[in-house]
């Protein structure tokens, strides 16, 4: 299901590829075939060699689910944000830190990030609390954990090399689920988590607002803004795919019972019928759309050995779990405990070794 979006109308949102290929670097010092998983998620060994290409965001997220899944490690977007120099992010990092205080600097950071990656849209809000919400555009969601992680973990570095001050956000919040967190991960954001969110957000107190940038330079600031403004305006515009819009508004209502098509259609601010209109326009569904994300989820789910059959269920928004069974049997021709047990047997030999 994994390349369920290229059969859609509309342009793909690019970003650098920079988490790409520390990605790919990870996987050729671990000795796996990092070519084979180039492959499977569509991209070439002449992207990664070339620093200037842009890559497709969703070859981006899919690439990194590959890899993290041969390298057993389930917070792979996290481990590699703490990898690079934080200079490496180009003119994003060096306008940020020229600005004078924090909340300057998240919001160019929040006006600018489409330059490094079209596929999220960063929101600087100041309302009784200071936050960076993420939004992805034209990308679906549900399929990402390592890129949206990974992001966190470099904004979050990025504010305390700027400020020189270890800050703790009051809370960070994550649309996908985790029901363990490595100490790594919970210690570097302070503790303050929240998975199965609504929205993926990071939120710091108001007194924050006006800490010192310890490198701003308003000559330098002045010069860096002219030029990524000219960036922005001449970065090539998109039409986001309506069916991922429609993905990214069912999947935080799925485990409430509230993924219904009117539910749908008012949060997306369109009448029913116009939604359907939207997406017979790009060769779908609701009920198909629905379905597929399920499907999606559901292998994602079967792999965390934490989640039960019944949780699972829950999760996909059945009120039976015969319900869910009877939707796995359709989609893969198993019980979901079979290929729950398929995957646990499968395992076995990569932990002994």
């Amino acid at each position: 299901m994994l390349d369920r979006d290229a059969t859609h109308a509309g342009a793909h949102p690019t970003a650098s590829g920079a988490l790409t290929r520390l990605a790919y670097a990870r996987a050729k010092a671990a000795g796996l075939d990092a070519e084979a998983s180039l492959r499977r998620a569509r991209l070439t060994l002449r992207q990664i060699e070339d620093p200037s290409a842009r890559l497709k965001v969703r070859d981006q997220i899919n690439f990194l689910n590959l890899v993290a899944s041969d390298l057993h490690d389930d917070f792979l977007g996290f481990h590699l944000a703490l990898e690079p120099d934080l200079r490496e992010l180009g003119w994003l990092y060096y306008v940020a830190a020229s600005s004078e205080n924090l909340s300057e600097a998240l919001k160019r950071a929040a006006r600018y990030s489409s330059i490094v990656n079209e596929g999220v849209s960063l929101h600087y809000v100041d309302n009784g609390y200071l936050a960076i919400t993420i939004k992805y555009v034209g990308v679906s969601r549900h399929l990402d954990r390592h890129q949206i992680e990974s992001i966190a973990t470099i904004l979050l570095r990025t504010c305390r090399q700027l400020t020189g001050l270890r800050l703790i956000p009051i809370r960070v919040k994550f649309i996908h689920r985790r029901d363990r967190i490595c100490p790594e991960f919970s210690e570097f954001f302070g503790g303050k988590l929240e998975f199965g969110a609504s929205t993926d957000e990071a939120v710091f107190a108001t007194s924050v607002r006006e800490t010192p940038i310890t490198s701003a330079d308003p000559f330098l600031s002045k010069l860096l803004i002219t030029y990524c403004e000219e960036a922005l305006a001449r970065r090539h515009g998109h039409r986001a795919s309506f069916l991922s819009s429609v993905e990214n508004a069912i999947v935080p209502l799925l485990p409430h019972g509230k993924a219904r098509s009117d539910e749908i259609a008012q949060r997306l601010g369109m009448s029913q019928r116009t939604l359907a209109r939207n997406l017979s326009a790009e060769g779908s569904t609701f009920s198909g759309v629905l379905d597929g994300l399920r499907r999606d989820l559901a292998d994602r789910y079967l792999a965390d050995k934490d989640l039960s059959i019944s949780e699972i269920a829950w999760l996909l928004g059945y009120q039976e779990v015969s319900a869910f069974t009877h939707a796995f049997r359709r989609w893969t021709g198993s019980s979901p405990r079979y290929v729950r047990a398929r995957e646990l047997s499968d395992c076995k030999p990569s932990s002994a070794r």
